[in-house]
């Protein structure tokens, strides 16, 4: 792995804090991803399932860890099984936990072969009555293909009829919502990294380069500081392309006098950052292009000041919707009339901002945590207002990661250049360097 793993003690920790929700006489299971295929013998890249990676930090095909807190022997209420490597496997695939190294890494010292799962686990049921089970609960999540974890909740409803089933889904929920230091840490460094990158890009751009010129300078600059890569498809969408929410081809050459919209981040330690930021191909900002990016910037500074403990993400967002119509009625893009005549399921201001402010963000980059409950402090968010005006070929979108504290936020990205006056400086100094 590239990234710097965290300690065992975090590890043990969160393993600490599930086992306090579980039940009297219950067993939890979790299962590494699938290694997914692509076409013939080829195979996409390996992504750790999240709910066993905060659990154990184990980062390996294959694994499988129980949980059964109140088991009579105390060695068997934590076991982790990984793959048993051998001379053949170490020559194609390369190096694989060994038992001490699956030990150093989670805290977990009870650790065994994969193929010894199935007569543990029949041991642990025979005393247990609750089996909680995992499953992609995600409030986005569109699933296709099945999981490990998915197979085996088909498998043991059939091996084990009797006992009760539970979801261990919204227990993972509560716990990842609200982060622990360790994981503001490798968040704040997936979110340096994705400075350097927008810092490496401002000096590249110019009118005639292209789309995906800026996506190998991204993609340069964060694995040269030890990160995988993109946390997700990178965004980068020059004129009317920027109009498009999840524009992704990347493929146009940037004109001069448009602005470009980059919606980039890069991971680390599995862990990921989630930026927007717009800036002029030329190095300048148009008077029309400078009076919508400063409403962006106000719109994004506003939402910042209202994300604080207690506050309801629901509400938030229909706040958000109020000041974000305010500023399109300065900019002349709607007016009273259509305020008036709105849909109040569609308000009018949706025709130009048609997405939510924030999201919870960690270790998906839409993380999992409640979006019906009270902020607390420890989570972190997004905060990506933009406006999109399909009719003068102009997008721009500002997102920073904030982390929520007692008395206000962090952000995490506030080393990251934002203000336009900022942006064009540092742009216009390639010219004379």
């Amino acid at each position: 792995m590239k990234y710097s793993p965290l300690s065992k003690e975090f590890y043990i920790n969160n393993r600490k804090k599930l086992a306090e929700k579980l039940p009297a006489k219950s067993v939890a299971v979790l299962h590494s991803n699938d290694i997914m295929p692509t076409n013939a013998d080829g195979t996409m890249r390996f992504r750790q399932n999240n709910d066993i990676f905060y659990l154990s930090g184990i980062d390996q095909e294959e694994s499988i860890l129980v949980i059964c807190p109140d088991f009579p022997n105390p060695d068997m209420r934590e076991i982790l099984f990984v793959r048993e490597t051998n001379e053949h496997i170490a020559i194609w695939e390369g190096h694989k936990y060994t038992k001490e190294e699956a030990f150093a890494a989670s805290g977990i010292e009870n650790i065994q072969w994969v193929a010894n799962f199935d007569s543990v686990f029949n041991s642990l049921m025979a005393l247990s009555e609750n089996v909680y089970l995992n499953t992609n609960e995600h409030l986005r999540a569109d699933v296709q293909v099945q999981s490990r974890d998915a197979r085996f909740i088909n498998n043991c409803k059939e091996r084990y009829p009797l006992h009760t089933y539970r979801r261990v889904a919204p227990l993972m929920h509560q716990l990842r919502a609200v982060k622990e230091q360790e994981e503001i840490d490798q968040l704040q460094i997936a979110c340096d990294i994705t400075e350097k990158g927008f810092r490496r890009i401002l000096s590249f751009v110019k009118p005639g380069v292209t789309e995906y010129e800026i996506e190998a300078e991204y993609i340069h600059e964060f694995i040269r500081n030890r990160s995988r890569g993109f946390a997700y498809e990178p965004i980068i969408a020059s004129g009317s392309n920027a109009c498009v929410l999840h524009y992704i081809e990347n493929k146009e050459v940037c004109k001069d006098g448009d602005l470009i919209l980059f919606d980039v981040g890069a991971e680390y330690g599995n862990y990921n950052a989630d930026m927007s930021r717009t800036i002029p191909v030329n190095g300048k900002f148009t008077k029309r292009q400078r009076a919508v990016y400063d409403a962006v910037l106000r719109v994004q500074r506003a939402a910042m000041d209202m994300l604080r403990p207690g506050v309801n993400i629901q509400d938030y967002h229909k706040e958000v919707g109020l000041i974000m119509q305010s500023e399109l009625v300065s900019l002349g893009l709607i007016d009273q009339t259509d305020i008036k005549n709105q849909d109040p399921k569609w308000p009018a201001y949706k025709k130009y901002f048609m997405h939510g402010t924030s999201h919870h963000l960690g270790l998906d980059v839409h993380d999992v945590g409640t979006m019906h409950e009270p902020i607390t402090p420890g989570m972190v968010f997004t905060v990506e207002p933009g406006i999109y005006i399909q009719e003068e070929g102009l997008g721009i979108r500002l997102e920073n990661d904030i982390l929520i504290q007692e008395n206000g936020y962090l952000d995490l990205m506030r080393n990251i250049p934002i203000e336009a006056e900022e942006i064009e400086e540092l742009m216009g100094s390639r010219k004379s360097s």
